[in-house]
């Protein structure tokens, strides 16, 4: 497999929990989230050449990321996609999606050119341009349900996407509402609604009804994958509580809470000041008490009062302990007030790990960089449960479409 726009590796560490694939090559532009791929991939897969095969580049630069590059003073030096493809006699499979802000309707809230101006948009270009040169046997494009009805320059994308990749001998469903997966389905502990778009080259499955086998992955393979309902309190409340300092001597050092005694790394929150700190201790006891009197009403006239301004938007959220979570986003790495932990006697917001754990990243999982980077790529990546039972129903496709070369 080769993965495109990796982030720091959730999609790809889903694929390698199954044992079934082989990781040949990926590409990501941010520094961070590339050398926290690279370790994962040394570490916990033992992929010895992983400084080497986890390209860090720009994928516009289509010539370079194919052909190679020397002394870039941001991206360094590497041989290039085609030496690593070629190096494994091609590729049976390409996963990932372009950044998802693009294509989001909050994203498209709040750009005032209505998308026109953002390159992400069409990013998804370089994503087929890569597709055509390797020609994998499927592909996996995973992105925000609002793709579906993003209309930069007035065209939907949703219409664009199929048309281009048909260009290239490559199919998707047709029904791509049915596209639409949640990841709290399969063993993720939050409601994450992502479209999964599976592309068949139709040179390779040669005499199958295409529409047909796409329906069976949606329909029958992927949803026998589904596991229980995790919950927030399920999925980090065993970790360490950590104590609230309310006290002028803590928070004149910006410490706001206490340092746990264990192994487990990130497990401590951005400062917070004693006024949010407060209004998260309310608002979680609101939830503990059973009352739920905070309604948006409520919550926008908390936020008046304690802000001193009025605000449009929803600005707190309590994560309900007895529910998966509520969308995990890159968001996260500016403030953390919509992902309020729900012990009213911690009063904070979550930390790194509680975000990588409702986002089904494993304990051992070691995030690398600043705390801003590390709250912005666990909000962007795929969960890597999710992620693995996607990356096991693709083994199920092509075993039975595909018997004499997958089973």
């Amino acid at each position: 497999m080769l993965d495109l726009f990796a982030g720091c590796g959730g999609l790809t560490d889903g694929f390698m929990q199954t044992g079934c694939y082989n990781d040949i090559a990926a590409v990501e532009w941010k520094e961070p989230q590339v050398r926290t791929l690279r370790n994962r991939l040394l570490t916990k897969w033992k992929k010895k050449n992983a400084v080497e095969s986890v390209l860090h580049f720009d994928i516009q630069r289509e010539d370079e990321l194919f052909g190679g590059w020397s002394n870039d003073p941001d991206f360094g030096s590497s041989k290039g996609l085609d030496y690593y493809v070629n190096e494994a006699s091609g590729i049976d499979i390409i996963i990932g999606g372009p950044p998802c802000q693009a294509y989001s309707v909050a994203g498209r809230v709040r750009d005032q050119h209505g998308m026109e101006d953002d390159y992400r948009n069409f990013l998804f270009e370089h994503y087929l341009s890569i597709v055509d040169r390797y020609r994998p046997d499927l592909f996996i494009f995973e992105n925000v349900p609002g793709i579906l009805s993003a209309a930069p320059h007035g065209k939907k994308v949703s219409e664009i996407i199929p048309k281009e990749f048909a260009k290239k001998g490559y199919v998707i469903t047709k029904d791509l509402p049915n596209a639409i997966v949640n990841a709290a389905d399969y063993n993720v502990p939050q409601n994450r609604k992502r479209v999964i778009m599976v592309g068949i080259n139709k040179d390779v499955f040669v005499g199958v009804d295409i529409q047909a086998m796409l329906n069976d992955f949606y329909e029958n393979i992927l949803p026998s994958h589904k596991g229980d309902t995790i919950t927030v309190r399920q999925a980090i409340g065993n970790l360490p509580k950590l104590e609230a300092y309310w006290d002028e001597e803590h928070h004149r050092r910006r410490i706001s809470h206490s340092t746990p005694s264990c192994d487990i790394t990130w497990h401590q929150p951005r400062y917070n000041n004693t006024r949010d700190m407060d209004t998260y201790k309310t608002l979680a006891e609101d939830i503990e008490s059973g009352k739920r009197e905070y309604d948006s009403k409520k919550i926008a006239e908390l936020y008046e009062k304690k802000i001193g301004s009025k605000s449009p938007i929803h600005r707190y959220h309590v994560l309900d302990p007895d529910q998966p979570s509520t969308t995990i986003i890159a968001h996260l790495h500016k403030d953390g007030n919509r992902f309020i932990h729900y012990d009213s006697k911690q009063a904070r917001s979550i930390t790194p790990r509680e975000a990588g754990l409702l986002q089904s990243f494993d304990k051992d999982f070691e995030f690398l960089g600043a705390r801003g980077s590390v709250y912005e790529m666990i909000g962007n990546a795929v969960p890597p449960q999710l992620a693995k039972a996607l990356a096991e129903s693709i083994v199920e496709l092509l075993k039975k479409y595909k018997p004499e070369k997958y089973a």
